[in-house]
């Protein structure tokens, strides 16, 4: 299909003699967001992880803008225009907030962009402009959430996926999470989202994924899925 960004057909992942994930699929249309929920150790970073490359897919292909992208090295899939912010708002702590970004604009492609790269992302982010200076390490929680989506942006990607964005958040941070996400795809940008807060997730996203012990169980619109039985009873306490 024209319109599809990624494919993710009958995928199995294993660590060492461990499987961990069994004949997954999922498809992201070009500036869908989709999301992934599932409890915890059900293998959802490692779907991130095995799209991103760093994770070695045993069987079944992933395919990116038509081309299939399993088994090749991060840095290509990067250049290919896909990126991800890893869980845990994982930051330079040394660097400041603009040298944090400027390792984000390193391929060519994005170095040449970088000036309005920098103006977009200040847009999303106001508060990193007000602290362009500061090292990374001193930033509150939800700030190095936010630079590190941001870093993510200056790559310039057709994709962002996204590991537990809100985990470990304030409620008014996570808030902002959610709306950030839904700000990145109003510009175009093609998302994929794995989160535990799963009420908010199925809010904004445009189809969900149900991921449990390594293998999808479900799939539908965000909609279908808050009202589905299984999820409110599972993963929604109703």
């Amino acid at each position: 299909m024209d319109d599809l960004r990624l494919s993710v057909e009958h995928v199995d992942v294993c660590y060492g003699d461990v499987q961990v994930l069994w004949d997954v699929s999922l498809e992201v249309k070009r500036a869908e967001i989709v999301t992934v929920i599932g409890p915890n150790g059900a293998g959802k970073s490692t779907l991130l992880n095995s799209i991103m490359g760093f994770c070695r897919v045993s069987a079944g292909h992933i395919r990116f803008n038509g081309a299939c992208i399993e088994n090749l090295p991060p840095e290509k899939i990067v250049r290919a225009g896909m990126t991800i912010v890893p869980e845990g708002a994982r930051v330079f702590g040394d660097m400041s907030v603009l040298e944090n970004l400027k390792m984000g604009s390193y391929m060519k492609t994005a170095r040449a962009q970088r000036e309005a790269s920098l103006e977009a992302v200040f847009d999303f982010f106001p508060a990193l402009h007000d602290r362009v200076h500061q090292r990374g390490g001193t930033l509150s929680g939800g700030e190095r959430q936010m630079l590190a989506i941001a870093r993510a942006l200056m790559s310039r990607p057709d994709m962002v996926l996204l590991d537990e964005p809100s985990l470990g958040l304030a409620p008014l941070l996570v808030e902002k999470v959610f709306d950030t996400v839904k700000q990145i795809s109003s510009t175009g940008l093609t998302v994929l989202l794995v989160e535990q807060n799963v009420s908010q997730s199925l809010e904004i996203t445009d189809r969900a994924y149900v991921l449990e012990n390594g293998r999808m169980v479900m799939e539908g619109t965000g909609e279908e899925l808050g009202k589905s039985d299984h999820v409110r009873k599972s993963y929604l306490a109703l």
